[in-house]
């Protein structure tokens, strides 16, 4: 709602249609994510750089939630159009730019080695020391 309201200037059209049309490409925008993030990693954790404007994202969406369900004021006004001009840049500009310039953490060789930290796993899961039917023993009769 913030988005929606963060539009005051009638530019060729209305102020309210500028806030809607922003408010539906905001949604829209989510549906391009996988092309606009281009990095071969995926994982917040190998990407130090992107984790910090990740954060700022959130940050940026807690303001937007507080603006758009607070009174008009100034302040909201300003703050709601400073957020939702940086969801936008976030998404369009620090994204892109960030996928391309960013060097990545090396991955681990495994996905073990990146939960277990290294160490020897001393059993199967859940307990499990063999695989197949007999690893679960036979109910009772």
């Amino acid at each position: 709602y913030a988005i929606l309201r963060a539009f005051t200037v009638d530019f060729i059209l209305p102020a309210k249609l500028w806030g809607v049309l922003a408010m539906f490409a905001s949604i829209l925008l989510l549906f391009f994510l996988t092309w606009l993030d281009r990095s071969p990693v995926r994982s917040t954790s190998y990407r130090p750089l992107y984790k910090i404007f990740f954060w700022l994202l959130v940050l940026d969406v807690i303001a937007l939630g507080y603006a758009g369900q607070a009174h008009i004021t100034p302040f909201t006004l300003a703050l709601s159009q400073v957020a939702a001009a940086y969801y936008f840049a976030h998404f369009l500009i620090i994204l892109p730019l960030v996928s391309k310039f960013e060097k990545p953490l090396p991955l681990p060789t495994s996905i073990s080695q990146s939960v277990l930290h290294g160490e020897k796993q001393e059993s199967a899961p859940f307990g499990l020391t063999r695989t197949g039917p007999a690893a679960v023993p036979a109910a009772a009769e």
